[in-house]
Protein backbone atom coordinates (compact mmCIF):
# COMPACT_ATOMS: atom_id res chain seq x y z
CA UNK A 1 0.00 0.00 0.00
CA UNK A 2 2.80 2.43 0.85
CA UNK A 3 4.62 1.65 -2.41
CA UNK A 4 1.45 2.05 -4.48
CA UNK A 5 0.72 5.36 -2.75
CA UNK A 6 4.27 6.54 -3.43
CA UNK A 7 4.00 5.69 -7.12
CA UNK A 8 0.69 7.53 -7.33
CA UNK A 9 2.16 10.65 -5.72
CA UNK A 10 5.07 10.65 -8.20
CA UNK A 11 2.68 10.72 -11.17
CA UNK A 12 0.54 13.31 -9.38
CA UNK A 13 3.58 15.56 -8.93
CA UNK A 14 4.22 15.36 -12.69
CA UNK A 15 0.66 16.48 -13.41
CA UNK A 16 0.87 19.21 -10.77
CA UNK A 17 3.88 20.66 -12.60
CA UNK A 18 1.56 21.34 -15.56
CA UNK A 19 -0.74 23.38 -13.29
CA UNK A 20 1.92 25.60 -11.71
CA UNK A 21 2.23 28.06 -14.63
CA UNK A 22 -1.55 28.58 -14.67
CA UNK A 23 -2.71 28.29 -11.05
CA UNK A 24 0.50 28.75 -9.08
CA UNK A 25 1.60 26.69 -6.09
CA UNK A 26 -1.17 27.84 -3.74
CA UNK A 27 -3.86 27.48 -6.40
CA UNK A 28 -2.69 23.95 -7.19
CA UNK A 29 -2.80 22.97 -3.51
CA UNK A 30 -6.29 24.46 -3.15
CA UNK A 31 -7.61 22.48 -6.13
CA UNK A 32 -5.92 19.27 -5.03
CA UNK A 33 -7.17 19.36 -1.45
CA UNK A 34 -10.64 20.79 -2.06
CA UNK A 35 -11.55 18.38 -4.86
CA UNK A 36 -10.28 15.47 -2.74
CA UNK A 37 -12.38 16.64 0.22
CA UNK A 38 -15.53 16.88 -1.90
CA UNK A 39 -14.97 13.40 -3.36
CA UNK A 40 -14.31 11.83 0.06
CA UNK A 41 -17.36 13.45 1.62
CA UNK A 42 -19.54 12.26 -1.26
CA UNK A 43 -18.22 8.70 -1.20
CA UNK A 44 -17.75 8.15 2.57
CA UNK A 45 -20.61 10.25 3.95
CA UNK A 46 -18.92 10.26 7.37
CA UNK A 47 -21.09 9.92 10.45
CA UNK A 48 -20.78 13.04 12.58
CA UNK A 49 -22.52 11.88 15.74
CA UNK A 50 -21.19 9.76 18.56
CA UNK A 51 -17.72 11.30 18.83
CA UNK A 52 -16.19 13.13 21.75
CA UNK A 53 -14.07 16.24 21.95
CA UNK A 54 -10.86 14.19 21.88
CA UNK A 55 -11.94 12.50 18.62
CA UNK A 56 -12.64 15.84 16.92
CA UNK A 57 -9.37 17.26 18.23
CA UNK A 58 -7.44 14.41 16.60
CA UNK A 59 -9.33 14.82 13.31
CA UNK A 60 -8.80 18.58 13.34
CA UNK A 61 -5.09 18.28 14.07
CA UNK A 62 -4.81 15.61 11.37
CA UNK A 63 -6.39 18.04 8.89
CA UNK A 64 -4.07 20.88 9.92
CA UNK A 65 -1.05 18.58 9.43
CA UNK A 66 -2.37 17.56 5.99
CA UNK A 67 -2.96 21.14 4.92
CA UNK A 68 0.35 22.37 6.27
CA UNK A 69 2.27 19.53 4.64
CA UNK A 70 0.76 20.22 1.21
CA UNK A 71 1.05 24.01 1.36
CA UNK A 72 4.67 23.97 2.53
CA UNK A 73 5.77 21.25 0.09
CA UNK A 74 4.27 23.00 -2.94
CA UNK A 75 5.92 26.24 -1.84
CA UNK A 76 9.19 24.29 -1.71
CA UNK A 77 8.97 22.74 -5.20
CA UNK A 78 8.04 26.16 -6.59
CA UNK A 79 11.53 27.28 -5.53
CA UNK A 80 13.83 24.24 -5.62
CA UNK A 81 14.02 21.05 -7.73
CA UNK A 82 11.69 18.18 -6.83
CA UNK A 83 14.48 15.74 -5.91
CA UNK A 84 16.09 17.82 -3.16
CA UNK A 85 12.64 18.91 -1.93
CA UNK A 86 11.48 15.30 -1.49
CA UNK A 87 14.79 14.40 0.13
CA UNK A 88 14.52 17.20 2.70
CA UNK A 89 10.87 16.40 3.37
CA UNK A 90 11.43 12.74 4.23
CA UNK A 91 14.10 13.66 6.78
CA UNK A 92 11.27 14.68 9.13
CA UNK A 93 9.56 11.27 9.22
CA UNK A 94 12.91 9.48 9.43
CA UNK A 95 13.95 11.58 12.43
CA UNK A 96 10.58 10.90 14.02
CA UNK A 97 11.12 7.18 13.48
CA UNK A 98 14.46 7.31 15.33
CA UNK A 99 12.90 9.20 18.24
CA UNK A 100 9.75 7.08 18.46
CA UNK A 101 11.17 3.60 17.95
CA UNK A 102 11.88 1.52 21.04
CA UNK A 103 14.06 -1.09 19.37
CA UNK A 104 17.69 -0.97 18.36
CA UNK A 105 16.75 -2.57 15.04
CA UNK A 106 14.34 0.29 14.35
CA UNK A 107 17.10 2.85 14.84
CA UNK A 108 19.35 0.80 12.53
CA UNK A 109 16.80 0.70 9.69
CA UNK A 110 15.99 4.40 10.08
CA UNK A 111 19.69 5.25 9.96
CA UNK A 112 20.15 3.11 6.86
CA UNK A 113 17.25 4.86 5.12
CA UNK A 114 18.59 8.24 6.25
CA UNK A 115 21.96 7.46 4.66
CA UNK A 116 20.33 6.35 1.43
CA UNK A 117 18.14 9.44 1.21
CA UNK A 118 21.14 11.75 1.71
CA UNK A 119 23.07 9.90 -1.00
CA UNK A 120 20.15 10.26 -3.39
CA UNK A 121 19.79 13.97 -2.87
CA UNK A 122 23.38 15.12 -2.40
CA UNK A 123 23.93 16.02 -6.06
CA UNK A 124 21.00 18.44 -6.04
CA UNK A 125 21.78 20.39 -2.88
CA UNK A 126 24.18 22.87 -4.49
CA UNK A 127 22.94 26.46 -4.56
CA UNK A 128 19.50 25.67 -3.13
CA UNK A 129 17.22 28.61 -2.44
CA UNK A 130 17.18 28.97 1.39
CA UNK A 131 13.44 29.68 1.48
CA UNK A 132 12.69 26.61 -0.63
CA UNK A 133 14.84 24.41 1.59
CA UNK A 134 13.12 25.86 4.68
CA UNK A 135 9.68 25.13 3.23
CA UNK A 136 10.75 21.54 2.46
CA UNK A 137 12.01 21.00 6.02
CA UNK A 138 8.76 22.46 7.35
CA UNK A 139 6.83 20.06 5.15
CA UNK A 140 8.89 17.24 6.67
CA UNK A 141 7.87 18.28 10.17
CA UNK A 142 4.21 18.35 9.07
CA UNK A 143 4.66 14.96 7.43
CA UNK A 144 5.87 13.46 10.72
CA UNK A 145 2.81 14.94 12.46
CA UNK A 146 0.60 13.60 9.65
CA UNK A 147 1.88 10.06 10.25
CA UNK A 148 1.35 10.15 14.01
CA UNK A 149 -2.08 11.78 13.79
CA UNK A 150 -3.18 9.57 10.91
CA UNK A 151 -2.44 6.52 13.04
CA UNK A 152 -4.59 7.94 15.86
CA UNK A 153 -7.41 8.97 13.53
CA UNK A 154 -7.48 5.49 12.02
CA UNK A 155 -8.16 4.06 15.46
CA UNK A 156 -10.85 6.58 16.40
CA UNK A 157 -12.87 6.77 13.16
CA UNK A 158 -14.18 3.82 11.12
CA UNK A 159 -13.38 3.40 7.44
CA UNK A 160 -12.22 6.61 5.80
CA UNK A 161 -14.38 8.90 7.94
CA UNK A 162 -11.40 10.42 9.75
CA UNK A 163 -9.62 11.13 6.48
CA UNK A 164 -12.74 12.77 5.01
CA UNK A 165 -13.08 15.08 8.04
CA UNK A 166 -9.35 15.88 8.05
CA UNK A 167 -9.34 16.63 4.32
CA UNK A 168 -12.26 19.02 4.82
CA UNK A 169 -10.26 20.90 7.47
CA UNK A 170 -7.30 20.96 5.09
CA UNK A 171 -9.51 22.36 2.31
CA UNK A 172 -10.76 25.14 4.59
CA UNK A 173 -7.10 26.06 5.18
CA UNK A 174 -6.01 25.90 1.54
CA UNK A 175 -8.95 27.28 -0.43
CA UNK A 176 -8.77 30.93 0.75
CA UNK A 177 -5.03 31.01 -0.03
CA UNK A 178 -5.60 29.49 -3.47
CA UNK A 179 -8.44 31.87 -4.36
CA UNK A 180 -6.39 34.84 -3.20
CA UNK A 181 -3.47 33.69 -5.35
CA UNK A 182 -5.12 32.41 -8.55
CA UNK A 183 -8.63 33.90 -8.43
CA UNK A 184 -11.06 32.91 -11.20
CA UNK A 185 -8.36 30.88 -12.96
CA UNK A 186 -9.27 27.98 -10.66
CA UNK A 187 -12.67 27.72 -12.40
CA UNK A 188 -11.33 27.31 -15.93
CA UNK A 189 -12.30 23.87 -17.37
CA UNK A 190 -8.74 22.92 -18.24
CA UNK A 191 -7.45 23.90 -14.82
CA UNK A 192 -10.28 22.02 -13.09
CA UNK A 193 -9.54 18.91 -15.18
CA UNK A 194 -5.87 18.91 -14.24
CA UNK A 195 -6.85 19.66 -10.65
CA UNK A 196 -9.05 16.57 -10.58
CA UNK A 197 -6.17 14.42 -11.86
CA UNK A 198 -3.82 15.87 -9.23
CA UNK A 199 -6.44 15.33 -6.51
CA UNK A 200 -6.92 11.67 -7.38
CA UNK A 201 -3.24 10.83 -7.90
CA UNK A 202 -1.63 12.97 -5.20
CA UNK A 203 -4.25 12.92 -2.43
CA UNK A 204 -7.30 10.69 -2.83
CA UNK A 205 -5.58 7.40 -3.68
CA UNK A 206 -2.30 7.73 -1.71
CA UNK A 207 -3.86 9.11 1.47
CA UNK A 208 -6.45 6.35 1.46
CA UNK A 209 -3.76 3.71 1.04
CA UNK A 210 -1.59 5.31 3.72
CA UNK A 211 -4.43 5.44 6.23
CA UNK A 212 -5.11 1.74 5.66
CA UNK A 213 -1.38 1.00 5.91
CA UNK A 214 -1.14 2.86 9.23
CA UNK A 215 -3.67 0.40 10.64
CA UNK A 216 -1.29 -2.44 9.83
CA UNK A 217 2.08 -0.79 10.56
CA UNK A 218 3.44 1.13 13.50
CA UNK A 219 4.14 4.84 12.93
CA UNK A 220 7.98 4.41 13.13
CA UNK A 221 7.93 1.61 10.53
CA UNK A 222 5.68 3.65 8.25
CA UNK A 223 8.04 6.62 8.65
CA UNK A 224 11.00 4.55 7.45
CA UNK A 225 8.98 3.53 4.40
CA UNK A 226 8.60 7.19 3.43
CA UNK A 227 12.25 6.93 2.39
CA UNK A 228 10.98 4.99 -0.63
CA UNK A 229 9.71 8.25 -2.16
CA UNK A 230 13.05 9.63 -3.43
CA UNK A 231 14.17 6.11 -4.38
CA UNK A 232 11.04 5.56 -6.47
CA UNK A 233 11.49 8.99 -8.03
CA UNK A 234 15.10 8.18 -9.00
CA UNK A 235 14.11 4.81 -10.49
CA UNK A 236 11.21 6.40 -12.38
CA UNK A 237 13.57 8.99 -13.83
CA UNK A 238 15.91 6.21 -14.97
CA UNK A 239 13.24 3.91 -16.44
CA UNK A 240 10.88 6.49 -17.93
CA UNK A 241 13.02 9.54 -18.67
CA UNK A 242 16.36 7.87 -19.29
CA UNK A 243 18.07 9.82 -16.52
CA UNK A 244 21.27 8.02 -15.59
CA UNK A 245 21.96 6.92 -12.01
CA UNK A 246 25.43 7.23 -10.55
CA UNK A 247 27.01 4.42 -8.56
CA UNK A 248 26.27 6.34 -5.35
CA UNK A 249 22.61 6.73 -6.32
CA UNK A 250 22.30 3.02 -7.14
CA UNK A 251 23.76 2.22 -3.72
CA UNK A 252 21.32 4.70 -2.17
CA UNK A 253 18.32 2.97 -3.78
CA UNK A 254 19.54 -0.40 -2.45
CA UNK A 255 20.00 1.05 1.06
CA UNK A 256 16.53 2.62 1.14
CA UNK A 257 14.78 -0.49 -0.18
CA UNK A 258 16.69 -2.71 2.26
CA UNK A 259 15.83 -0.35 5.14
CA UNK A 260 12.15 -0.44 4.22
CA UNK A 261 12.07 -4.22 4.03
CA UNK A 262 14.00 -4.58 7.27
CA UNK A 263 11.80 -2.09 9.12
CA UNK A 264 8.62 -3.88 8.07
CA UNK A 265 10.05 -7.26 9.07
CA UNK A 266 11.33 -5.98 12.41
CA UNK A 267 8.07 -4.19 13.11
CA UNK A 268 5.78 -7.17 12.47
CA UNK A 269 4.88 -8.79 15.82
CA UNK A 270 5.46 -12.49 16.36
CA UNK A 271 2.82 -14.90 17.53
CA UNK A 272 3.49 -17.05 20.60
CA UNK A 273 4.53 -19.93 18.32
CA UNK A 274 7.31 -17.89 16.80
CA UNK A 275 5.63 -17.10 13.51
CA UNK A 276 4.92 -13.56 12.52
CA UNK A 277 1.40 -12.59 13.35
CA UNK A 278 -0.95 -11.49 10.60
CA UNK A 279 -1.87 -7.78 10.65
CA UNK A 280 -5.28 -6.82 11.89
CA UNK A 281 -8.08 -6.48 9.42
CA UNK A 282 -8.81 -2.73 9.01
CA UNK A 283 -12.50 -3.51 9.29
CA UNK A 284 -11.95 -4.78 12.79
CA UNK A 285 -10.46 -1.50 14.03
CA UNK A 286 -12.98 0.33 16.16
CA UNK A 287 -13.00 3.84 17.46
CA UNK A 288 -11.28 4.14 20.83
Amino acid sequence: MVLAGTLSVQFGSAVAALLFPRAGALGTVALRVTITAVLLLAVCRPRLRGYGRADWSVAGAYGIALGGMNILFYQAIDRIPLGPAVTLEVLGPLLMSVVATRRAAGVLWAGLAFTGVLLLGRDGFDRLDPAGAGFALGAGAMCAAYILLGSRAGRRFPGLDGLAVAMTVSALMSLPLGVGSAGATLLEPGVLGLGLAVALLSSGLPYTLELLALRRLSAPVFAVLTGLAPAVGALAGFLVLGQELSAAQCLAVVLVVAAGAGAVRAGTPRSPGGRRARPRDPGSVRRG
